[in-house]
Protein backbone atom coordinates (compact mmCIF):
# COMPACT_ATOMS: atom_id res chain seq x y z
CA UNK A 1 0.00 0.00 0.00
CA UNK A 2 1.51 3.32 -1.02
CA UNK A 3 1.12 6.52 0.95
CA UNK A 4 -1.63 7.78 -1.32
CA UNK A 5 -3.70 4.60 -0.77
CA UNK A 6 -3.07 4.71 2.96
CA UNK A 7 -4.34 8.29 3.20
CA UNK A 8 -7.39 7.42 1.12
CA UNK A 9 -8.43 4.49 3.38
CA UNK A 10 -7.92 6.23 6.71
CA UNK A 11 -11.21 7.49 8.24
CA UNK A 12 -11.50 11.24 8.43
CA UNK A 13 -11.24 12.71 11.90
CA UNK A 14 -14.26 14.95 12.22
CA UNK A 15 -14.59 18.01 14.41
CA UNK A 16 -17.50 20.12 15.61
CA UNK A 17 -16.85 22.58 12.79
CA UNK A 18 -17.50 19.84 10.23
CA UNK A 19 -21.11 19.64 11.39
CA UNK A 20 -21.85 23.38 11.05
CA UNK A 21 -23.67 24.31 7.85
CA UNK A 22 -23.11 27.56 5.96
CA UNK A 23 -26.42 28.90 7.30
CA UNK A 24 -25.98 31.30 10.19
CA UNK A 25 -28.22 30.33 13.15
CA UNK A 26 -31.02 32.87 13.56
CA UNK A 27 -32.32 32.46 17.07
CA UNK A 28 -32.73 35.41 19.44
CA UNK A 29 -29.48 36.53 21.12
CA UNK A 30 -29.20 34.61 24.39
CA UNK A 31 -31.59 31.82 23.34
CA UNK A 32 -30.86 28.44 24.93
CA UNK A 33 -30.99 26.82 21.49
CA UNK A 34 -27.43 28.01 20.86
CA UNK A 35 -26.14 25.93 23.78
CA UNK A 36 -27.88 22.79 22.52
CA UNK A 37 -26.60 23.41 19.00
CA UNK A 38 -23.01 23.86 20.26
CA UNK A 39 -23.03 20.71 22.39
CA UNK A 40 -24.68 18.64 19.67
CA UNK A 41 -21.92 19.57 17.20
CA UNK A 42 -19.36 18.74 19.87
CA UNK A 43 -20.59 15.19 20.59
CA UNK A 44 -21.28 14.02 17.03
CA UNK A 45 -17.59 13.41 16.16
CA UNK A 46 -17.30 11.30 19.33
CA UNK A 47 -19.92 8.81 18.13
CA UNK A 48 -17.69 7.32 15.44
CA UNK A 49 -20.45 7.43 12.84
CA UNK A 50 -19.71 8.55 9.25
CA UNK A 51 -21.04 12.03 8.67
CA UNK A 52 -23.22 10.97 5.74
CA UNK A 53 -25.22 8.68 8.05
CA UNK A 54 -26.61 11.45 10.28
CA UNK A 55 -30.15 12.73 9.69
CA UNK A 56 -31.90 15.48 11.67
CA UNK A 57 -35.69 15.66 11.41
CA UNK A 58 -37.73 18.48 12.94
CA UNK A 59 -41.30 19.70 13.10
CA UNK A 60 -42.29 23.35 13.48
CA UNK A 61 -41.07 25.96 15.96
CA UNK A 62 -37.90 27.83 16.86
CA UNK A 63 -36.08 24.59 17.70
CA UNK A 64 -37.11 23.07 14.40
CA UNK A 65 -34.77 25.30 12.45
CA UNK A 66 -32.06 23.01 13.75
CA UNK A 67 -31.60 20.87 10.58
CA UNK A 68 -30.76 24.00 8.54
CA UNK A 69 -27.78 24.68 10.76
CA UNK A 70 -26.38 21.14 10.71
CA UNK A 71 -24.09 20.05 7.88
CA UNK A 72 -25.84 16.67 7.65
CA UNK A 73 -28.90 15.30 5.94
CA UNK A 74 -32.05 16.83 7.38
CA UNK A 75 -35.78 17.33 6.99
CA UNK A 76 -37.77 20.31 8.27
CA UNK A 77 -41.12 18.54 8.28
CA UNK A 78 -44.61 19.63 9.35
CA UNK A 79 -46.08 20.46 12.72
CA UNK A 80 -45.92 17.55 15.15
CA UNK A 81 -45.09 14.98 12.49
CA UNK A 82 -41.34 14.69 12.90
CA UNK A 83 -41.70 11.26 14.63
CA UNK A 84 -43.57 9.85 11.65
CA UNK A 85 -41.06 11.16 9.10
CA UNK A 86 -38.14 9.98 11.23
CA UNK A 87 -39.72 6.53 11.69
CA UNK A 88 -40.03 6.12 7.94
CA UNK A 89 -36.43 7.18 7.37
CA UNK A 90 -35.10 4.78 10.00
CA UNK A 91 -37.16 1.81 8.78
CA UNK A 92 -36.13 2.45 5.17
CA UNK A 93 -32.45 2.60 6.11
CA UNK A 94 -31.65 1.23 9.60
CA UNK A 95 -27.97 2.16 9.10
CA UNK A 96 -28.77 5.85 9.58
CA UNK A 97 -28.44 7.69 12.90
CA UNK A 98 -31.68 9.67 13.15
CA UNK A 99 -32.34 12.58 15.52
CA UNK A 100 -35.72 14.21 16.09
CA UNK A 101 -35.59 17.86 17.11
CA UNK A 102 -38.80 19.19 18.62
CA UNK A 103 -40.22 21.62 21.15
CA UNK A 104 -42.82 21.39 23.90
CA UNK A 105 -45.54 22.72 21.62
CA UNK A 106 -44.60 20.79 18.49
CA UNK A 107 -43.84 17.52 20.27
CA UNK A 108 -46.47 17.41 23.00
CA UNK A 109 -49.45 19.27 21.55
CA UNK A 110 -50.20 18.50 17.91
CA UNK A 111 -47.45 15.87 17.90
CA UNK A 112 -48.32 14.25 21.22
CA UNK A 113 -50.04 11.25 19.67
CA UNK A 114 -47.12 10.52 17.34
CA UNK A 115 -44.68 10.92 20.20
CA UNK A 116 -46.27 8.29 22.46
CA UNK A 117 -46.47 5.73 19.67
CA UNK A 118 -42.85 6.34 18.72
CA UNK A 119 -41.86 5.58 22.32
CA UNK A 120 -43.91 2.40 22.63
CA UNK A 121 -42.51 0.99 19.37
CA UNK A 122 -38.91 1.51 20.50
CA UNK A 123 -37.67 2.62 17.10
CA UNK A 124 -33.95 3.41 17.27
CA UNK A 125 -34.08 7.22 17.08
CA UNK A 126 -33.05 9.98 19.48
CA UNK A 127 -35.60 12.64 20.45
CA UNK A 128 -34.35 15.99 21.78
CA UNK A 129 -37.22 18.04 23.20
CA UNK A 130 -36.44 21.73 23.75
CA UNK A 131 -38.74 22.67 26.64
CA UNK A 132 -39.09 26.42 27.21
CA UNK A 133 -42.68 26.16 28.50
CA UNK A 134 -44.00 28.61 25.89
CA UNK A 135 -44.80 28.95 22.20
CA UNK A 136 -41.90 31.17 21.11
CA UNK A 137 -42.19 31.22 17.32
CA UNK A 138 -45.82 32.35 17.46
CA UNK A 139 -45.01 35.06 20.04
CA UNK A 140 -45.78 33.81 23.50
CA UNK A 141 -48.88 31.65 23.88
CA UNK A 142 -48.96 29.05 26.66
CA UNK A 143 -47.82 25.53 25.74
CA UNK A 144 -48.53 22.03 27.09
CA UNK A 145 -45.70 22.45 29.62
CA UNK A 146 -46.52 25.99 30.82
CA UNK A 147 -47.01 25.92 34.58
CA UNK A 148 -50.51 26.24 35.96
CA UNK A 149 -51.37 29.89 36.48
CA UNK A 150 -48.68 31.13 34.06
CA UNK A 151 -49.48 34.53 32.52
CA UNK A 152 -49.02 34.50 28.76
CA UNK A 153 -50.50 36.31 25.77
CA UNK A 154 -53.17 33.63 25.46
CA UNK A 155 -53.72 33.29 29.21
CA UNK A 156 -53.78 36.88 30.56
CA UNK A 157 -55.33 35.71 33.83
CA UNK A 158 -53.25 32.56 34.12
CA UNK A 159 -53.45 29.10 32.56
CA UNK A 160 -56.06 26.75 33.99
CA UNK A 161 -54.42 23.54 32.74
CA UNK A 162 -52.08 21.16 34.50
CA UNK A 163 -48.81 20.92 32.53
CA UNK A 164 -47.43 17.80 30.95
CA UNK A 165 -44.42 16.23 32.60
CA UNK A 166 -42.44 15.13 29.48
CA UNK A 167 -40.21 12.69 31.36
CA UNK A 168 -43.21 10.96 32.92
CA UNK A 169 -44.95 10.88 29.56
CA UNK A 170 -41.95 9.30 27.81
CA UNK A 171 -41.52 6.66 30.49
CA UNK A 172 -45.23 5.82 30.59
CA UNK A 173 -45.16 5.45 26.81
CA UNK A 174 -42.32 2.94 26.96
CA UNK A 175 -39.21 4.89 25.90
CA UNK A 176 -36.14 2.82 26.77
CA UNK A 177 -33.86 5.81 27.51
CA UNK A 178 -35.25 8.85 29.32
CA UNK A 179 -33.21 11.80 30.59
CA UNK A 180 -33.33 15.48 31.45
CA UNK A 181 -30.71 18.22 31.28
CA UNK A 182 -30.53 22.01 31.02
CA UNK A 183 -29.00 24.49 28.57
CA UNK A 184 -27.11 26.38 31.32
CA UNK A 185 -24.97 23.35 32.22
CA UNK A 186 -23.07 22.60 28.98
CA UNK A 187 -20.94 19.80 30.41
CA UNK A 188 -23.98 17.91 31.65
CA UNK A 189 -25.89 18.72 28.47
CA UNK A 190 -23.13 17.26 26.27
CA UNK A 191 -22.84 14.11 28.36
CA UNK A 192 -26.59 13.43 28.27
CA UNK A 193 -26.79 14.06 24.51
CA UNK A 194 -23.91 11.64 23.94
CA UNK A 195 -25.42 8.93 26.14
CA UNK A 196 -28.78 9.30 24.42
CA UNK A 197 -27.21 9.10 20.96
CA UNK A 198 -25.33 5.94 21.89
CA UNK A 199 -28.45 4.18 23.16
CA UNK A 200 -30.07 1.54 20.92
CA UNK A 201 -33.82 2.16 20.91
CA UNK A 202 -35.98 5.22 21.42
CA UNK A 203 -34.01 7.67 23.52
CA UNK A 204 -35.66 10.81 24.85
CA UNK A 205 -33.99 13.89 26.32
CA UNK A 206 -35.91 16.80 27.78
CA UNK A 207 -33.73 19.93 27.70
CA UNK A 208 -34.83 22.83 29.88
CA UNK A 209 -34.21 25.73 27.50
CA UNK A 210 -34.55 29.41 28.24
CA UNK A 211 -36.65 31.63 25.97
CA UNK A 212 -35.22 35.08 26.60
CA UNK A 213 -38.11 36.92 24.94
CA UNK A 214 -41.33 35.22 26.07
CA UNK A 215 -40.46 33.17 29.17
CA UNK A 216 -37.13 34.44 30.44
CA UNK A 217 -35.89 32.85 33.65
CA UNK A 218 -38.37 29.95 33.63
CA UNK A 219 -35.69 27.65 35.06
CA UNK A 220 -33.61 30.22 36.94
CA UNK A 221 -33.87 28.41 40.26
CA UNK A 222 -32.06 25.46 38.66
CA UNK A 223 -28.99 27.45 37.60
CA UNK A 224 -28.89 30.55 39.83
CA UNK A 225 -25.88 30.54 42.13
CA UNK A 226 -28.07 31.13 45.17
CA UNK A 227 -30.64 28.39 44.57
CA UNK A 228 -29.29 25.70 42.22
CA UNK A 229 -27.73 23.48 44.89
CA UNK A 230 -31.03 23.15 46.71
CA UNK A 231 -33.33 23.09 43.70
CA UNK A 232 -31.45 20.80 41.25
CA UNK A 233 -30.55 17.19 41.95
CA UNK A 234 -27.94 15.73 39.58
CA UNK A 235 -28.39 11.96 39.62
CA UNK A 236 -25.17 9.93 39.39
CA UNK A 237 -24.92 6.20 38.88
CA UNK A 238 -23.76 4.39 42.02
CA UNK A 239 -24.46 7.31 44.34
CA UNK A 240 -27.35 8.28 46.66
CA UNK A 241 -29.49 11.31 45.82
CA UNK A 242 -27.42 13.97 47.59
CA UNK A 243 -28.07 17.68 47.16
CA UNK A 244 -27.74 21.02 49.00
CA UNK A 245 -25.05 23.69 49.01
CA UNK A 246 -22.94 21.73 51.47
CA UNK A 247 -24.04 18.29 50.25
CA UNK A 248 -25.95 18.07 53.48
CA UNK A 249 -29.30 16.67 52.25
CA UNK A 250 -30.34 13.42 50.65
CA UNK A 251 -33.53 11.94 49.25
CA UNK A 252 -34.78 8.89 51.08
CA UNK A 253 -37.53 6.55 49.88
CA UNK A 254 -40.24 6.28 52.52
CA UNK A 255 -42.55 3.44 51.46
CA UNK A 256 -44.27 5.21 48.56
CA UNK A 257 -42.67 8.63 48.27
CA UNK A 258 -39.41 10.55 48.53
CA UNK A 259 -38.54 12.77 51.44
CA UNK A 260 -35.49 14.95 52.16
CA UNK A 261 -33.43 14.09 55.24
CA UNK A 262 -30.11 15.49 56.61
CA UNK A 263 -26.96 13.88 55.16
CA UNK A 264 -23.58 13.43 56.81
CA UNK A 265 -21.01 11.61 54.67
CA UNK A 266 -19.27 10.25 57.75
CA UNK A 267 -22.52 8.93 59.18
CA UNK A 268 -25.05 8.55 56.36
CA UNK A 269 -28.67 7.56 56.99
CA UNK A 270 -29.43 3.85 56.67
CA UNK A 271 -31.09 2.22 53.67
CA UNK A 272 -30.38 4.99 51.17
CA UNK A 273 -31.29 4.31 47.56
CA UNK A 274 -28.36 4.14 45.13
CA UNK A 275 -29.03 5.43 41.64
CA UNK A 276 -28.78 2.93 38.79
CA UNK A 277 -30.67 3.97 35.68
CA UNK A 278 -30.47 0.41 34.33
CA UNK A 279 -32.00 -1.22 37.37
CA UNK A 280 -34.65 1.00 38.98
CA UNK A 281 -38.14 -0.22 39.74
CA UNK A 282 -40.98 1.55 37.97
CA UNK A 283 -42.08 2.90 41.34
CA UNK A 284 -38.74 4.64 41.87
CA UNK A 285 -38.46 5.85 38.25
CA UNK A 286 -41.87 7.47 38.39
CA UNK A 287 -41.28 8.75 41.92
CA UNK A 288 -38.15 10.59 40.73
CA UNK A 289 -39.89 12.01 37.66
CA UNK A 290 -42.80 13.22 39.81
CA UNK A 291 -40.46 15.34 41.94
CA UNK A 292 -40.52 17.87 39.09
CA UNK A 293 -43.94 18.96 40.28
CA UNK A 294 -43.00 19.08 43.99
CA UNK A 295 -41.97 22.62 45.06
CA UNK A 296 -40.50 21.31 48.31
CA UNK A 297 -38.01 18.87 46.76
CA UNK A 298 -35.28 19.27 44.12
CA UNK A 299 -35.83 18.68 40.40
CA UNK A 300 -33.91 15.59 39.19
CA UNK A 301 -31.49 16.00 36.28
CA UNK A 302 -29.78 13.14 34.49
CA UNK A 303 -30.83 9.69 33.30
CA UNK A 304 -34.03 8.25 34.75
CA UNK A 305 -34.11 5.04 32.73
CA UNK A 306 -31.91 3.06 30.35
CA UNK A 307 -32.98 -0.46 29.42
CA UNK A 308 -31.90 -2.66 26.52
CA UNK A 309 -34.51 -4.48 24.48
CA UNK A 310 -35.11 -5.29 20.83
CA UNK A 311 -35.95 -2.37 18.59
CA UNK A 312 -38.91 -2.20 16.26
CA UNK A 313 -36.73 -2.46 13.16
CA UNK A 314 -34.97 -5.56 14.50
CA UNK A 315 -38.31 -7.26 15.16
CA UNK A 316 -39.55 -6.19 11.73
CA UNK A 317 -36.52 -7.69 9.98
CA UNK A 318 -37.00 -10.95 11.89
CA UNK A 319 -40.60 -11.08 10.78
CA UNK A 320 -39.65 -10.42 7.14
CA UNK A 321 -37.03 -13.18 7.28
CA UNK A 322 -39.57 -15.59 8.82
CA UNK A 323 -42.17 -14.94 6.13
CA UNK A 324 -39.58 -15.25 3.34
CA UNK A 325 -38.45 -18.60 4.71
CA UNK A 326 -42.04 -19.80 4.91
CA UNK A 327 -43.39 -18.44 1.63
CA UNK A 328 -40.35 -17.51 -0.43
CA UNK A 329 -39.56 -14.19 -2.06
CA UNK A 330 -42.63 -12.08 -2.71
CA UNK A 331 -43.81 -10.92 -6.11
CA UNK A 332 -45.53 -7.53 -6.41
CA UNK A 333 -47.47 -8.44 -9.56
CA UNK A 334 -48.83 -11.57 -7.88
CA UNK A 335 -49.78 -9.55 -4.81
CA UNK A 336 -51.67 -6.98 -6.90
CA UNK A 337 -53.69 -9.74 -8.58
CA UNK A 338 -54.44 -11.78 -5.48
CA UNK A 339 -57.41 -11.73 -3.12
CA UNK A 340 -60.59 -9.86 -4.00
CA UNK A 341 -59.81 -8.49 -7.47
CA UNK A 342 -62.23 -7.74 -10.29
CA UNK A 343 -62.06 -6.66 -13.93
CA UNK A 344 -63.85 -3.55 -15.21
CA UNK A 345 -65.29 -4.18 -18.70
Amino acid sequence: MNNQDRVATQPLKLTAADFASKSEPRWCPGCGDYAIYAQMKKILPELGIPKEKFVFVSGIGCSSRFPYYMNTFGVHSIHGRAPTVASGIKLANPELKVFIITGDGDGLSIGGNHFIHLCRRNIDVTVILFNNRIYGLTKGQYSPTSVKGQITKSSPYGTLENPFNPVLMAMASGATFVARTIDRNPKHLAEILRRAAEHKGTSFVEVYQNCVIFNDGAFEDLYSKDTKDDRALYMEKGKPYIFGKNHDKVLKWNCSRFEAVPYDEANPPENLLIHDEKNLSAEIEFGLASLTDNPDLPTPMGIFRQVETETYEELLQKQIDFVKEKKGEGDLETLFNSGNTFIIE
